[in-house]
C-alpha cells in the first residue's frame, strides 16, 4: 500500500517536474521512506494519546530513532508491514514496566548484541563509509549503556528490541 501510494506520488511529481533530476525511482524510495516514519509516528501517537502512554511512546520513538541510526536493523519487506509490527512493538513496549534486575538484565543483552552486531545491515542504507562502522559499534553501545545511570524502563525495552533487528541471518561461509 505505502509503495503504491509512493509511486503514485513520484509519478505526479514527475508529471509535473518532468525536468527534475530525481529519478522516478529515487523520488518513489524517498516518499516511502516518508510515509513510512510519517504513518509509525502518527499512529504510535494516536495509541499512546488513546491509551494515555503518550510520554512512553515519545521517549520510545526518539530513542528508537537514535540507536537504529548508528547500529541499523532489519528491514521488513514492505512499508506497510514495517507501520504495522513498528507501531505494535512501539505501543507493547509503552506499557511495559520492569524492576531494576529486569532493566539491568535487558541493558546488558542489549549491549551484548550490539556488541556482537551492530551496526547490521547499513551497507545499503547508509552513505557512512565502512571504516566508521566501530565507531557505530561504539556510539551504539555508550548509547545503551547510558541507560544504565537513566534506569528507564521503557528505555530498556526499546533498545532491547531494536538489539534484536541487529542480529544477521546471513549464513557463515566456511573455510
Amino acid at each position: 500500500m505505502i509503495e503504491f501510494v509512493a509511486g503514485r506520488m513520484a509519478e505526479g511529481i514527475k508529471h509535473r517536474a518532468p525536468d527534475h533530476p530525481a529519478s522516478l525511482a529515487v523520488l518513489k524510495h524517498a516518499l516511502a521512506v516518508l510515509i513510512n516514519t510519517v504513518s509509525i509516528i502518527t499512529f504510535s501517537l494516536v495509541a499512546a494519546a488513546v491509551t494515555g502512554h503518550l510520554k512512553e511512546t515519545v521517549t520510545i520513538l526518539i530513542a528508537f530513532a537514535m540507536l537504529r541510526m548508528v547500529s541499523g536493523g532489519l528491514h521488513l519487506k514492505t512499508g506497510s508491514m514495517c507501520v504495522l509490527v513498528t507501531t505494535s512493538l512501539f505501543f507493547a513496549i509503552s506499557h511495559v514496566d520492569f524492576n531494576a534486575r529486569g532493566i539491568l538484565v535487558l541493558n546488558v543483552v542489549s549491549v551484548i548484541l550490539a556488541l556482537l552486531f551492530a551496526p547490521s545491515g547499513i551497507e545499503k542504507q547508509s552513505r557512512i563509509p565502512p571504516k566508521y562502522y566501530p565507531l557505530l559499534k561504539v556510539v551504539s553501545v555508550l548509547m545503551i549503556s547510558s541507560n544504565f545511570l537513566i534506569g528507564s524502563s521503557t528505555i530498556a525495552a526499546c533498545f532491547f528490541v531494536q538489539a534484536l533487528t541487529l542480529i544477521s541471518r546471513k549464513e557463515v561461509k566456511s573455510q
